[in-house]
C-alpha cells in the first residue's frame, strides 16, 4: 500500500514537473513603455532636450543621422529548447528638424510592419582544400609527435626551427 501510494505521488511530482517545463520563459527588451509613451511627442513643440527628459535616452540613434531617435521594446516568448519567438515588438520613430532641433516627426511600428530581412551568406574563398575529420585527426596526432618549436604558430612542419 505504501509502495503503490509513494510511487503513485512520484508519478504526479514528475508529470507536474514535465508539465512546467512547458511554460514558456518570457521576456522583455529594450525601451518600457508602461507608463509614458514615445509616440505622444508634440511635433513642432518637443526639442531634444525634452524628449530625453520626458522619455530618456533613446534606444538606438540612426547610422549617420543624430536627428532620428528610436525607441524600441519587445516582447519574446522562448519555450524549452526552442528559439524565441516574438510575441509583441513595438518601434517608435522620432525625426528631429536639424535647424532648429524641434521635433519633426513621430513615427510608429510593430510587429506586423516589420520585415524579415535574408542576408545573402557569402563566404571567402581560400585556398587549399577542406580536410576530412581523419586528415584532421591524423594531422593533429602527427603535429604532436614532432620535436618542440617546430609545431609553433606560423611554422610548417619540415620549416627551419626560429631561433632562441
Amino acid at each position: 500500500m505504501f509502495r503503490k501510494s509513494l510511487a503513485l505521488a512520484l508519478a504526479a511530482s514528475l508529470s507536474t514537473a514535465a508539465l512546467s517545463a512547458c511554460a514558456p520563459v518570457t521576456r522583455d527588451q529594450g525601451f518600457s513603455v508602461a507608463d509614458i509613451n514615445p509616440a505622444s511627442a508634440v511635433v513642432g513643440t518637443d526639442t531634444q532636450q525634452t524628449v530625453r527628459t520626458k522619455y530618456g535616452s533613446p534606444t538606438v540613434l540612426a547610422v549617420r543621422d543624430n536627428n532620428t531617435w528610436f525607441y524600441l521594446s519587445q516582447t519574446t516568448d522562448r519555450f524549452g529548447a526552442y528559439a524565441p519567438k516574438t510575441r509583441k515588438r513595438d518601434l517608435v520613430e522620432i525625426t528631429f528638424d536639424p535647424a532648429n532641433g524641434r521635433v519633426k516627426s513621430v513615427k510608429t511600428y510593430t510587429l506586423a510592419d516589420g520585415k524579415q530581412i535574408a542576408y545573402a551568406r557569402r563566404e571567402t574563398p581560400t585556398v587549399g582544400r577542406e580536410l576530412s575529420v581523419w586528415e584532421q585527426l591524423l594531422g593533429t596526432l602527427g603535429s604532436a609527435l614532432l620535436p618542440p618549436g617546430q609545431n609553433s604558430p606560423g611554422n610548417s612542419p619540415g620549416s627551419p626551427t626560429p631561433a632562441p
